[in-house]
């Protein structure tokens, strides 16, 4: 039987997802004003963050073996339960699983700063760290949706990720697992809660353009 294994980026390099993150911060364009001092001041802090964020990432192309009754069945004996998940999935006959993870350092500066130092930066650092790996996501996307579209095919603009709708959370164990997302300094307690705890993952479909 031929082994799956990942491929892993040992460094992404991505632009400041700028927009998501004062989002996230709660502002909104046009409806909140942002002084320009808080302003500047907010923006150091995403500089900062982005500097000690180290983002790395896995993503793995499996085949889809059967795809009915709201189960998902992929080689290398993976089966996942989501009726929700098949629909996103489509007429799909493959699949890409990805993660990515922020890194160990960041979550050590937002727990420092959020132990009293200094709340605000504490914020800031998690929003932006929050919103840089989902970018790693959509930056492994764009990578394989170039290499994709030698083959006529593209990737499903949408993903579905362990905990949302109905794919419940355990499925965790599965992703981290296919990913070998130890391999980028990432590990995963008994709750499948992934540590550090900036790190994420996804599945999307591939179809035929």
């Amino acid at each position: 039987m031929q082994t799956i294994i990942p491929t892993i980026f040992e460094s992404i390099r991505i632009p400041i997802p700028q927009k998501a993150i004062y989002t996230r911060l709660g502002y909104r364009k046009g409806k909140t004003r942002i002084l320009e001092q808080t302003g500047t001041i907010i923006q150091t802090y995403i500089e900062e963050a982005m500097d000690i964020i180290t983002l790395k990432g896995s993503a793995l192309n499996l085949k889809i073996l059967k795809a009915h009754d709201n189960i998902l069945e992929l080689e290398g004996n993976t089966v996942f339960k989501s009726a929700s998940l098949l629909k996103m999935l489509g007429d799909s006959k493959e699949t890409l699983l990805m993660g990515a993870t922020a890194g160990s350092d960041i979550m050590d500066e937002i727990k420092d700063e959020m132990s009293g130092k200094d709340m605000t930066r504490g914020i800031v650092l998690d929003a932006a760290a929050s919103e840089i790996v989902d970018a790693a996501l959509d930056w492994i996307m764009s990578f394989y949706n170039h290499e994709l579209s030698r083959k006529n095919k593209r990737l499903t603009k949408r993903r579905f990720s362990a905990g949302y709708g109905d794919l419940a959370l355990d499925n965790q164990q599965g992703f981290f697992h296919l990913l070998d997302m130890d391999r980028i300094g990432v590990h995963i307690v008994q709750e499948s809660i992934l540590v550090p705890e900036k790190s994420v993952t996804a599945i999307a479909g591939i179809v035929n353009l």
